[in-house]
Parts: structure tokens; sequence; C-alpha cells
């Protein structure tokens, strides 16, 4: 068996498994977006006076010892359970010995969860377009080997395939660059008003207590590479 007949029949291989893996990157996709919708519900009511009002809230309550009603008050600012548990863990961690460092370990943790949540789809922004072209390139030597017999209606059917999973690969690319910038925004702000409730609550204890924490480390997702 010669070199070519092996990469042959290894492409002839992946025909059904690119197949099915460009329609689930399909559904993937899809849902995402939803899940993005559902998110984005969430935080319509986000502003910056409603955060401010939360950290006061909770202040108010730090000082008066209600702890339940500092945890209360900086959850209603969470979008999400990350968030959530973020918050609750600056109100749980600020009395505690080392207590910046440990407010800093709990959003770098947090920033990590956002980063990894990003990842789903800024790997779909690639594998959608190079599933395509997979999708694409397979079918065309059983189509021209149809051409050559004169079997028209396999050249059909196999460039049918070809250029339909090419479609289906550039939609997911670009549904997912378009799911991912707007999750990358969402959550650089989400993680804007964590830091700004660890600095206000650290502050209203101890001046010197200040998370370690810089600014989110989400990178803009880069542009999909189209077949």
């Amino acid at each position: 068996m010669t070199i070519e007949h092996l990469l042959f029949d290894i492409s002839d291989a992946l025909r059904y498994p690119v197949l099915l893996l460009a329609l689930v990157a399909l559904v993937v996709v899809l849902a995402e977006v939803g899940s993005l919708l559902a998110e984005l519900r969430r935080r319509r009511g986000r502003n910056v006076a409603r955060l401010e009002r939360a950290a006061d809230a909770a202040r108010e309550a730090l000082a008066a010892g209600d702890g339940a009603g500092a945890l209360r008050a900086v959850r209603s600012v969470g979008a999400n359970p990350a968030m959530d548990e973020a918050l609750t863990a600056i109100v749980e961690q600020r009395e505690r010995p080392d207590a910046a460092n440990r407010i800093a370990k709990r959003l770098a943790e947090y920033d990590y969860r956002s980063v990894r949540r990003l990842e789903r789809t800024r790997i779909l922004v690639r594998m959608g377009p190079a599933l395509g072209l997979m999708g694409t390139l397979i079918p065309l030597s059983p189509a021209l080997a149809g051409l050559a017999n004169g079997d028209v209606r396999r050249l059909t059917d196999d460039l049918r395939v070809a250029f339909s999973v090419t479609v289906a690969g550039l939609l997911v690319g670009a549904v997912a660059y378009a799911v991912s910038l707007v999750r990358n925004r969402i959550y650089d702000q989400d993680y804007s008003d964590v830091e700004y409730m660890s600095v206000a609550l650290a502050s209203a204890a101890q001046p010197s207590l200040a998370p370690a924490g810089g600014t989110a480390h989400v990178h803009a997702p880069q542009e999909p590479a189209l077949p």
C-alpha cells in the first residue's frame, strides 16, 4: 500500500466523523446562543447606582454586625453562581487573617472560571471553519472519481454534502465569534463589579485591606480563520 492510498483511506474514514462533529458543533453553538440570551436577561437591571447601593447596604449591615444582611446585599448584584460565590467570599474572608491575599485568590479563581466559560465558544470559533473545510475537501475525492466514471448522481450528492458542511462550519465560526465577543464584555463588567465590591467592603473595615488582584484577564477572541 502506497502512502497516497493510506492517506486516501484515512481521509475517507474521517468523512462521517467530520460530518457528525460539524452537526454537533452547530447544535452546541445554538445552545450557547440561548445561554447567552439568558445571561443578558439576568443582567438587564445592572447599573452603577444599583452596585453602589448594594455596597452601601453591605457596609451598613457589617457595621451593625449583620453578616447575613451583608451577604444578601452583595448577592443582589450577582449575575451567576460563580459571581455569587466570589461576592460571598469577599464578605466571609474580610475578617480572617491575611484577608487581602485570601480575597485576591478568590477573585483570581473567579476570573479563571470566566475564562474557562469563554473557552467553549472560542474553541468553536476555530473548530467550526476547520470542520467546514475538512467536510468540503473530503467528499471532493469521491466526487471527482464519480465524474471520471460518468456517475453524475454521485458527483452531485458529494458536492451537495461538501457545500452544506462549508456553510455549517462558517455559521458555527461566525456565531461563536459573536457570542465570545459579547461574553467577553459582560464578564469583564462582572469582574469590575466584584472588584469594586471587594475594595468598598475592605476599605470600610481596614483602609490598608485591598485586593491584590488586577483587572480581568479575559482577552478578546481572535477572528475565526475562514476556509
